[in-house]
């Protein structure tokens, strides 16, 4: 049997096997809608055969996109298109889930293809915000400090946003609290230097990150699945590290998140991370044993041996598949010939499964 395509049950949904599509900006919305090439693009993944489709990150504000092009689910309006989305994707056996964005300082970018550079307010960007006035990087803006007032605001945005993914049709929920954006700016004391309550101790650092999943909670349907995701580590001496991480899931489980998804750094775009097949695995497992939660492992992942291993050795839980599935929609088909697994092949397709 193999452990990759075991079925894994967290609350009321069931993930057919353990590989998931990890949320993957397309940056091709436009004034945050949805089109068809999101259609296609998650579709694929889910005739392809993933247990779960993760939407990329998705902004709980016009002012927290990363980019003009960024998905975006803070108005109403974008809630028909995503239905859509989420409907095929469940035709297809596969369960549909959503990340959850503020892009913090790291907003107001260009397009990657387009050198993903800073936009000046004459060429499209906009004012952008941050836990303290520090730019991420030097040829970055200075971000405005948020006052408790604008706290309070993206406290809720989060929380409308929630709502809004439940009537799409999601059914996970994910908080983006890694890669230098905004909740992961007040984790970290490197882009955190405030002085009042959201700043200074690793209580107070942690203290957004409650306040949205408390208001998260009063939206999202308690019988479904919230994942957080989050940087185990800055690779900084003096910034947040995986022991704040063990820490952090252990009091997340007490909020009702049922797993953290386990990437690393983002906060600074200077530092030297040692990139390498699998070199984040190790986070998750750590959180996994220390702190009792289910984690999900990314990073680098690109076959099934890599994929069985990890959750054959209680490594984590699930396994977040980026590239490899740009590369091959249908990865998971592949991977379950490798493991010897006979996998249900859409009706459609299924002429193909035998060679003949």
């Amino acid at each position: 049997m193999s452990a990759l395509f075991s079925p894994l049950q967290i609350k009321d949904v069931q993930f057919k096997n353990r590989i998931a599509v990890s949320p993957m900006c397309q940056y091709s919305a436009e004034d945050g809608f949805a089109n068809d090439w999101h259609l296609v693009h998650l579709g694929s993944r889910a005739v392809g055969g993933a247990g779960l489709i993760m939407m990329e990150a998705t902004a709980v504000s016009e002012s927290g996109r990363g980019t003009p092009a960024d998905l975006g689910i803070w108005k109403d309006e974008h809630i028909s298109f995503l239905k859509c989305i989420t409907t095929f994707i469940d035709e297809n056996d596969a369960v549909a889930g959503i990340q959850l964005i503020h892009a913090g300082r790291k907003a107001s970018r260009n397009v990657p293809w387009k050198e993903n550079i800073p936009l000046a307010r004459a060429d499209g960007g906009w004012q952008v915000y941050a836990p303290s006035a520090i730019p991420f990087g030097e040829n970055s803006p200075v971000p405005e400090a948020l006052t408790k007032e604008q706290i309070a605001e993206i406290v809720k945005d989060f929380g409308k946003a929630a709502l809004r993914a439940q009537k799409a049709g999601f059914k996970v929920l994910e908080i983006h609290a890694a890669h230098g954006y905004l909740i992961h700016e007040f984790l970290s004391p490197v882009s955190n230097q405030r002085i009042d309550k959201y700043g200074g101790s690793f209580e107070n650092r942690i203290r957004f990150l409650l306040e949205i999943i408390e208001e998260i909670h009063k939206n999202w349907p308690q019988n479904l699945p919230l994942f957080v995701r989050i940087s185990a580590t800055d690779w900084l001496s003096e910034g947040w590290n995986e022991n704040d991480s063990v820490a952090l899931a252990v009091i997340l489980k007490t909020k009702g998140v049922d797993l953290i998804d386990c990437s690393t750094g983002g906060i600074l775009p200077t530092v030297s991370i040692p990139v390498e097949p699998l070199y984040q695995v190790k986070f998750a497992d750590i959180i996994k044993k220390e702190s009792l939660i289910k984690t999900a492992a990314v990073g680098l992942i690109t076959s099934a041996i890599e994929a069985e291993a990890i959750v054959k050795n209680e490594q984590a839980d699930l396994v977040f598949i980026a590239r490899e599935l740009l590369r091959n929609p249908y990865f998971p088909i592949v991977a379950a010939q490798e493991l010897g697994v006979d996998l249900t092949w859409p009706n459609q397709y299924a002429r193909a499964k035998l060679r003949k």
